[in-house]
């Protein structure tokens, strides 16, 4: 890898890469920029790489040194797109395992570290964007605490002493003496905790995927809707919501969209209940770059299964698309797990509706996906295996790098080859959707659902943590039944 000289500025640098990799895309080229020491106050050097850690995304890779004062540090910024959902990553770490320690965690600009156990937080200011590893984050959490212990001591030896008590409790992390949860929460997605089982799921490790909340995404520089005039506030909703039934809110909103409504608004308004694949859009925010765009949506009933509302979004600047699928009318009573014995082409071709609440399973292949982890997708048999290959490639970022052991290597390729002989058919195989909510939908192959003998259906009861998660157990909806009732009397 060959340096090409200092350059002014960050910009020079990403369009020196473009230029390059235009050439000769497998060139990687390290640049030097002129850079403030923040401590002595001289020039120091920030060489920057811009570059692909293989099958996870783009990083920019910065380190700092002064030659004055010998000050050096290093930090990962993410050079590529924002991830569509937020994740939140939680590792058990049972006393004794100091193995699990050297666990290797990428942890963006604006991810937050917790461990509940010391009611111990790092926000995503106290550390920058960082490649590193359990015991690497813990240890660099606890240079920043001691480094003013000395200041403290004189100015507040209480404070200070309290301090030396909980560094006592960090220090007995790292030499296994306790159990914790290592919790790393990023909305951006962009983070990252290695499971050394890939692609079997680690039964100290769990990931939930999630929607990002308006303040989060206003702190990733999502662009934010104002209120129009004439739309209730946050604070009217709140307002409405306390002092009103839920089914009273909901009359009173819809009394004053006909009332500012003109009539060509109403009519359309109107039309979409008597023609319900009328594609309707509202206005969002792009995933990747979030500037203004549009989301698509119609609702539609499918036979066999249920009412759906089908959301599509495309950005113009960018190109980034999306596509999901929400289940539409009440919670049904009972889970539904959808079994199907993949045998010929044609089984490969069956519509699929994999809701956001589904997890995946593939018993020959040992593989499971927990709910989440691919959102709502509406595809094939075959695009189903395609979408978990590529997301297991995306997620499991270290597997294939330059530095992994050979038996990784070994195992992933295993993998992909046993992956690939699913969609070729050499041997049967059996897809399982789980799906507590039983939003999830397989098409059958036979006029009636019930002649295909390759499609099993279960329904079950949801466990009480199955509803926990869903957040079913404290769903009160006696207000708005209330509202109802008095409606119709």
């Amino acid at each position: 890898m060959e340096s090409n000289g200092h350059v002014k500025d960050i910009r020079s640098a990403a369009e020196a890469v473009t230029a390059e990799e235009e050439e000769d895309a497998s060139v990687a080229p390290l640049h030097q920029i002129e850079s403030l020491c923040m401590r002595c106050g001289e020039n120091g050097i920030t060489r920057l790489l811009l570059t692909r850690i293989p099958h996870f995304r783009e990083v920019v890779l910065m380190a700092f040194e002064c030659p004055h004062c010998n000050e050096r540090n290093n930090e990962v910024q993410f050079a590529g797109q924002l991830q569509p959902k937020g994740c939140h990553y939680r590792l058990e770490v049972p006393a004794g395992r100091t193995e699990i320690l050297n666990r290797q965690v990428v942890k963006s600009d604006s991810a937050a570290i917790k461990i509940p156990e010391l009611d111990f937080e790092i926000p995503p200011e106290a550390q920058r964007g960082s490649l590193s590893t359990v015991e690497g984050i813990i240890t660099r959490a606890l240079d920043g605490l001691q480094a003013l212990q000395d200041e403290r001591k004189k100015i507040d030896p209480e404070k200070a002493a309290a301090i030396d008590q909980f560094l006592d409790k960090l220090r007995s992390l790292l030499s296994g003496d306790s159990t914790f949860s290592f919790e790393l929460d990023d909305p951006a997605g962009n983070s990252f905790i290695e499971n050394p089982y890939a692609p079997s799921p680690d039964p100290l490790l769990s990931i939930r995927f999630y929607e990002r909340t308006p303040e989060q995404a206003a702190a990733l520089g999502f662009l934010a809707e104002p209120t129009a005039a004439g739309e209730p506030t946050p604070e009217e909703n709140n307002f409405m919501s306390d002092t009103m039934p839920h089914g009273s809110v909901g009359a009173v909103a819809g009394r004053r969209a006909i009332a500012q409504g003109n009539p060509d608004e109403v009519a359309v308004a109107l039309c979409r209940y008597s023609a319900p694949e009328e594609v309707d859009t509202l206005p969002s925010s792009c995933g990747a770059c979030g500037v203004k765009c549009v989301t698509r949506f119609y609702a539609t009933k499918i036979p066999y299964f249920r009412e759906v509302i089908v959301m599509a979004t495309t950005c113009d600047i960018c190109g980034y698309r999306s596509s999901e699928l929400k289940p539409g009318g009440e919670i049904p009573q009972k889970g539904k797990r959808i079994t199907l014995r993949v045998k010929n082409l044609r089984d490969l071709s069956r519509d699929v509706i994999k809701a956001d609440s589904a997890g995946v399973i593939v018993p020959e292949l040992e593989l499971e996906l927990t709910s989440g982890t691919l959102g709502g997708l509406v595809t094939t048999v075959e695009g189903l295996i395609t979408k978990i290959c590529e997301s297991l490639e995306r997620v499991h970022g270290f597997t294939l790098g330059d530095s992994t052991e050979e038996w990784k290597k070994k195992k992933w390729a295993d993998f992909n080859l046993r992956l690939s002989q699913l969609l070729s058919l050499e041997e049967e195989w059996t897809l399982i959707i789980d799906d507590a909510l039983a939003a999830s939908f397989v098409s059958p192959a036979t006029d009636a659902i019930e002649d295909d003998k390759q499609l099993t259906i279960e329904e079950y009861e949801r466990s009480w943590d199955q509803n926990e998660e869903l957040g079913l157990n404290d769903m009160d909806t006696s207000s708005a039944d209330t509202a109802y009732h008095t409606t119709n009397a």
